[in-house]
């Protein structure tokens, strides 16, 4: 049989439906909670990532002997009974276990050979849970092993010994990075997790029509992490998944590198079996990909945080942005591409700058398959996106006319299953757009300049003069506002540069000294009494104070109210063309215990 006639019959025996159309007949039974249980695999794959001593060999070889020799042993004797106790490992223990699981087919071999059974992961996502379990491990783990420390205490300046199981230190060693691939803040909303688990689903429902598939299936990073996820509970997979009939190496693995025939087939078979676009925001093809460039990261720094330490500054107001692709079709009853050479689709958010216009011809855009026609990252408050369809005036004409609007709204997709719509334009063009759940993005300030203020905050003016019945103003500070991303003011920064007074007429400011040069950050808008006229906000929230720098070899230095110091030093050097500054804590009276930066300016 020909590989084309084994994809027909794939086809074929596949009824096309909608993903929230699958019930728990039409798909393999998941005996898991996998949108708790995928949040804290994420969590897992964080801490390994920010544990830098987890990716040296030598600890990555000890963690891989306490669980052959110490792990494995004590839960096949454990979990022995009805009654067995939940427990949880040392967190090396717990990564080896994860990135072992991950090969289902190698670890339920490893434990027939070793122990005669498959030996399960208890299923614990509650925080108080964790801590109880990993308390009672503690507990079991000395009285077994009293001569065995419960953290891994690997000495990374000595040589690692040689490994039994040397397979299972490749695979620990090649997962360390992982976290790469998921690293995305939205990928822990709940929200998310719920599309993720539905488009899962129907990963498995093709994964049981798969019989004489002849390429590969590869993975997008959602059904990815819920799968990783699916594995690494070892028993209940085992059961999920005994009825399905496949060749998991058909299935694409994690670091490897697919040919882009394989993507088009899988893409192709998903969107034939539930005529959706396979990939999504927020669901990439995770795999490498022959001939296609790594995936390039976002064009925004996004990264996630336990808390966001500027809460205590109410004058802060988050923003939150979500991804958003776009992909369109042209509707079968769209013969004629006659017409289709003068329309065009455009592309416009609902609140955003009126220039901000994407055009996408009608003849670019295929009969048979669902193409990516925009991939991009909008604020929350922009509200939704609008494509248009429109025609264009003629060859002597400028512009184009309107002939048919669709509009998508960030709180219908949110609402939507697979937080992914469908719509039509005209019943010509076939419009999908899929966006992920709104995460918060770092801060995005800027400065301008402002009016020259006095010692009180109130800006040099005839206005607060007359206010003040003519009393002089003293002082002379230059000012800086701090605007937040939607233009509104966050703070008022100011820097003492005078003293002197100012009445009406050309008084001159006199000069002050150095130490007298104080920088002041104040929390706040202006208080405007007249027009543009106003008073910088009360509340002082941090200072920096000039100070003679204690060593010969720095120019300058500035104390911070955090109690941290700033020095600078000028040099020019091929190693650091410019200024060198140091931050360090006020504790630390040696200058080489400090970060340095180095700023180049031109």
């Amino acid at each position: 049989m020909s590989s084309t006639t084994r994809r027909a019959s794939v086809s074929d025996s596949m009824v096309t439906r909608t993903l929230s159309e699958l019930s728990e007949r039409d798909t393999t039974r998941v005996g898991l909670d996998l949108v708790p249980a995928a949040r804290r695999t994420i969590g897992l794959l964080r801490t390994v990532n920010d544990s830098l001593w987890l990716h040296d060999r030598p600890a990555i070889v000890e963690a891989v002997r306490r669980y052959e020799e110490l792990w494995m042993p004590l839960m096949c004797g454990i979990t022995v009974g009805p009654n067995a106790p939940v427990v949880l490992p040392p967190i090396d223990v717990e990564w080896v276990w994860f990135c072992h699981s991950l090969n289902p087919e190698g670890y339920q071999q490893y434990c027939e050979s070793r122990f005669s059974k498959l030996i399960g992961k208890p299923a614990i996502f509650d925080k108080e849970n964790e801590e109880y379990a990993l308390i009672r491990c503690r507990a079991i783990w000395s009285q077994r092993y009293p001569s065995e420390p419960f953290e891994n205490e690997a000495d990374l300046d000595v040589p690692s010994p040689s490994v039994v199981n040397e397979s299972l230190l490749d695979e620990v060693m090649k997962h360390r990075f992982l976290y790469s691939k998921f690293s995305e803040p939205y990928m822990t909303e709940t929200m998310y997790l719920i599309a993720a688990k539905q488009r899962y689903k129907g990963f498995l429902y093709i994964l049981g029509k798969l019989s004489g598939w002849s390429s590969r299936f590869v993975p997008t990073s959602d059904i990815l992490i819920m799968w990783f996820t699916h594995q690494s509970y070892p028993t209940v997979y085992a059961e999920d998944l005994k009825e399905i009939e496949c060749d998991m190496g058909k299935l694409g693995r994690v670091w490897e590198t697919v040919k882009q025939e394989e993507v088009e087939a899988t893409k192709k078979l998903w969107q034939r079996t539930f005529d959706q676009p396979y990939e999504k925001a927020g669901g990439h093809i995770a795999l490498k990909q022959e001939g296609v460039p790594s995936s390039v990261k976002p064009p925004i720094y996004w990264e996630a945080f336990d808390a966001d330490v500027n809460t205590k500054y109410k004058s802060m107001i988050p923003r939150f942005l979500l991804e958003v692709c776009i992909f369109s079709r042209l509707n079968s009853r769209t013969r004629s591409m006659q017409d289709a050479r003068h329309e065009f689709l455009r592309l416009r958010v609902v609140r955003c700058h009126r220039e901000l216009k994407f055009d996408t011809p009608i003849e670019s855009i295929s009969h048979n398959l669902w193409r990516k026609a925009c991939h991009l990252y909008c604020e929350f408050g922009t509200r939704g996106i609008v494509l248009e369809l429109r025609s264009r005036a003629g060859l002597c004409l400028k512009g184009s006319k309107l002939v048919d609007t669709v509009t998508f709204y960030w709180n219908d997709l949110l609402r939507a299953p697979t937080l992914t719509l469908g719509k039509e334009v005209e019943q010509k063009v076939g419009i999908v757009a899929s966006i992920t759940p709104p995460a918060q993005a770092p801060y995005m300030l800027k400065c301008v300049p402002d009016r020259v203020t006095d010692d009180s905050g109130a800006m040099i003016s005839d206005v607060i003069l007359r206010m003040n019945h003519y009393r002089p103003q003293e002082g002379r500070w230059l000012s800086r506002t701090v605007l937040d991303h939607a233009g509104r003011e966050s703070f008022v920064i100011r820097i003492r540069v005078g003293g002197g007074f100012w009445r009406r007429g050309g008084e001159t400011p006199s000069n002050i000294q150095w130490e007298d040069r104080i920088i002041e950050v104040r929390e706040g808008s202006w208080s405007y009494v007249a027009g543009s006229i106003g008073r910088a906000p009360e509340k002082v929230v941090g200072t920096a104070i000039p100070k003679e720098p204690e060593e010969e070899h720095w120019n300058a230095m500035w104390h911070f109210s955090t109690g941290d110091e700033l020095m600078l030093r000028w040099q020019s050097s091929p190693s650091t063309p410019g200024p060198t500054f140091c931050l360090r804590n006020q504790s630390s009276s040696d200058s080489s215990d400090c970060d340095r930066y180095y700023l180049i300016v031109r």
